[in-house]
């Protein structure tokens, strides 16, 4: 091989290895340590790959319940992965770097590299900038998994607060939980106009998950302990019964049910937007005729008849409350969809 030709080659390996171990360190800091949502394409790259053998698995499964219990373990593997991902990649970038600086053979350069990833301490080398180099290899190898155990707690801890909500909205709304239940409970004093409590807890939860499922997106495929219960499902149900009170029932609108509303509307949406670049500055409102996003009128009106029998005064223009409720629904309902899909969510009704 001509000097040059090896010289050129030695050259480009090395800055690509240098290139590559700035990458994945880069990647690494914007998943954990950079405080704003951010997509890392070299981890949508990772969690896509491991996603396709999980979707692979739920396919061949014939119920729900098996296909849940198969999605369960999507997360944490991919999460697990993360880091062992991250790691290969400093290898490799490494390794380039080693070959590049005449450190010997490929093999050589691997096993030097990997000895000074994991702290082994098995190969070693005579060159003093080399020897600083294999350092600074070991103390990435390290960063990069005290960075993902530093944050195991962090994730925990917002995936238990999201689950805890999930998990009291289901003792409020009935089983299977409507909309309609969940203000009839609301309604259990006469008055659905001092509940605010509730709205602001719910609302404060909306925050939350904004702020955690796009600084952290792995969270939202952390499935709920139950089959039944997702937090994609739990936030459309606690939008439902804010569109159909502000729909259906007649009186003045609690001005903390509008916040809650809001702040759910703008969490979903930006969740949505995070996941799903098609979806643009603004979601599509559903067109009428659009059957699959669009609650059937049935539902509607069987929804209004349980608001009656709750105690709630009902609008006698139905046809006006029903094209309300669609205009409201609008405003989350395609990324609700997107989002149940995206994580394969129970199915719920919309409104009754």
């Amino acid at each position: 091989m001509h000097p040059y030709f090896l010289l050129a080659l030695r050259i480009v390996t090395g800055l690509g290895g240098m290139v590559l171990v700035i990458t994945t360190l880069s990647a690494a800091i914007r998943s954990f340590i950079l405080p704003r949502n951010e997509v890392v394409r070299l981890n949508v790259w990772i969690f896509m790959g491991i996603r396709l053998f999980f979707d692979l698995a739920a396919k061949l499964a014939n119920s729900y319940e098996r296909r849940d219990k198969i999605m369960a373990h999507y997360a944490p593997v991919a999460l697990v992965a993360l880091p062992v991902a991250w790691e290969a990649l400093v290898g490799l970038g490494y390794t380039g770097m080693f070959w590049a600086l005449g450190e010997g053979r490929w093999e050589r350069c691997y096993e030097l590299s990997s000895s000074s990833l994991l702290t082994l301490g098995t190969t070693s080398t005579r060159h003093t900038f080399i020897a600083a180099l294999s350092y600074s290899e070991a103390t990435l190898g390290l960063l990069l998994l005290t960075l993902l155990l530093s944050y195991l707690p962090t994730i925990y801890q917002a995936f238990s607060r999201r689950e805890a909500t999930v998990a009291l909205l289901e003792l409020r709304a009935g089983t299977p939980p409507t909309a309609a239940c969940l203000l009839g409970w609301l309604n259990h004093d006469g008055s659905v106009q001092n509940d605010d409590q509730q709205w602001a807890d719910w609302e404060r939860w909306f925050v939350e998950i904004e702020e955690s499922h796009t600084s952290l997106p792995i969270l939202s495929f952390f499935r709920s302990p139950q089959p039944g219960r997702s937090w994609v499902t739990s936030s459309g149900l606690i939008l439902d019964a804010a569109a159909l009170l502000f729909a259906a029932v007649d009186g003045p609108q609690p001005r903390q049910a509008q916040l809650t509303f809001k702040a759910g509307c703008l969490a979903l949406n930006r969740v949505y937007r995070f996941f799903d670049d098609r979806a643009g500055a603004e979601p599509t409102n559903l067109l009428p005729e659009d059957p699959t996003n669009e609650a059937s009128r049935q539902d509607f009106d069987t929804a209004c008849s349980l608001l009656a029998e709750h105690g709630l005064r009902v609008c006698e223009d139905r046809a006006a409350a029903w094209e309300r409720y669609h205009e409201l629904r609008s405003r989350y309902a395609s990324a609700v969809d997107f989002l149940a899909r995206l994580t394969m969510a129970p199915n719920i009704r919309a409104a009754g």
